[in-house]
């Protein structure tokens, strides 16, 4: 069980992931619908994990993203899953190069994921186990973005990346594209190898992916 602070301001949402949470066994300790909210509501309650919006009152800017950073500032590795409306690789960079540094899980979903029930949960217990999580679709857009450089690396190397960079293990990849865990290995140190990255494991190596693609597009 989870103890979990939700900021949504979106009434029919909040309320579907509360009696989401809530039917699996989670606790929702407060279920918010702005970023000030959010940021006493952790403070008084301490959960294992934050789930917010990006875009909250007053300005329905980034007001959910940056008081999750400010959170994590006060309360280092506080696990923060944040959900956004549209794909925005600019509030995924900030979120992953503003909190990163503070450690714990951090994640980056689309809300369209919420619907796919079983994808939603199974992210939220890796970010709240401390590990990185970003929304498939983001990937995507990152690697087009990125995509001269990434002609050195093979179409199944091209695979194993973006998988990578969604916060999956070597055996969760080996199992998403039916190959054995070595072969992805192999193919994970050819990619590292190409692309001078650091081939540490976990959080580190996603968020070095991630510092890959974010500056191939400057």
């Amino acid at each position: 069980m989870l103890r979990v602070v939700l900021a949504e301001d979106a009434v029919l949402l909040r309320a579907g992931l509360v009696e989401l949470l809530s039917r699996v066994g989670h606790e929702v300790v407060a279920a918010v619908g702005d970023a000030g909210e959010l940021a006493r509501a952790v403070d008084a309650d301490r959960p294992d994990v934050v789930i917010t919006d990006v875009r909250m009152p007053p300005g329905f800017r980034d007001e959910g993203l940056r008081a999750a950073l400010e959170l994590r500032s006060r309360h280092p590795g506080l696990p923060v899953l944040v959900l956004s409306q549209y794909v925005a690789t600019a509030y995924a960079n900030q979120l992953f190069a503003g909190g990163s540094a503070e450690g714990g899980g951090l994640g980056y979903l689309l809300k369209d994921r919420v619907g796919e029930v079983s994808e939603f949960l199974d992210a939220l217990d890796r970010v709240a186990g401390g590990q990185t999580v970003i929304d498939p679709e983001v990937i995507r857009v990152l690697l087009q973005a990125a995509d001269k450089p990434l002609l050195r690396l093979t179409p199944r190397e091209r695979e194993v990346l973006a998988l990578m960079a969604e916060g999956l293990n070597n055996q969760s990849i080996a199992r998403r594209l039916t190959v054995t865990e070595a072969s992805v290995v192999k193919h994970a140190g050819n990619i590292f190898m190409k692309l001078d990255l650091d081939p540490a494991e976990g959080n580190r190596r996603v968020l070095a992916v991630l510092a890959h693609l974010r500056g191939e597009q400057a």
